[in-house]
């Protein structure tokens, strides 16, 4: 990866809104300048963060000074937007995983076409079909940001979940004349 200054990406960046300006089309001079204060805003937010978890008054430092950065949404999609994350696949997959509210078990990933199988390996609740998909979804939103080459989702059918219970009244015992069939 090439290395450019700051004051080498700020004139690039100014040149080009200029050539866009000149050209006389307004509106992609306004979506370009648009483009540039979202990227401005998400890196100055990803470097807020990072000095955020690095300056945390703590009693000592932390023993691997990168779990923090690597942990974090924020800064790990960065780290893998240009290719710096440290981490390989399988332990970005697996970091995202740990911190879904429901425990769910890696069951393959193909690289190839970017799926990640999952096992739901406790009951999502209460029978309800939309708990699976709630699932899965959370799966999606965490692999986002810690591994990006998960491009699709699916869950394998585990355990069938447990039948809704309908708790009612016990029917009487007693026959027509009210005597119970036991004091007959």
């Amino acid at each position: 990866m090439s290395t450019t200054t700051a004051e080498q990406a700020g004139r690039r960046v100014e040149e080009v809104l200029d050539l866009l300006a000149e050209k006389g089309d307004a509106e992609a001079s306004a979506a370009a300048e648009e483009v540039v204060r979202v990227l401005m805003e998400f890196y100055g937010s990803g470097i807020a963060r990072v000095v955020e978890l690095l300056g945390r008054p703590e009693s000592r430092p932390p023993a691997d000074p990168l779990g923090p950065l690597l942990a974090d949404d924020l800064v790990a999609s960065l780290l893998n937007l240009h290719g710096l994350h440290p981490e390989d696949a399988p332990t970005r997959i697996g970091r995202a995983l740990s911190a879904l509210p429901q425990p769910v078990e890696n069951a393959g990933f193909d690289p190839v076409t970017g799926v990640l199988r999952l096992r739901v390996t406790a009951s999502t609740g209460c029978g309800c079909s939309g708990t699976r998909e709630s699932v899965r979804q959370a799966a999606v939103d965490a692999l986002a940001c810690f591994a990006p080459e998960v491009t699709g989702v699916e869950l394998e059918s585990g355990a069938r979940e447990p039948a809704l219970l309908q708790i009612g009244t016990r029917p009487s015992l007693a026959g027509a004349d009210g005597r119970s069939s036991a004091a007959r």
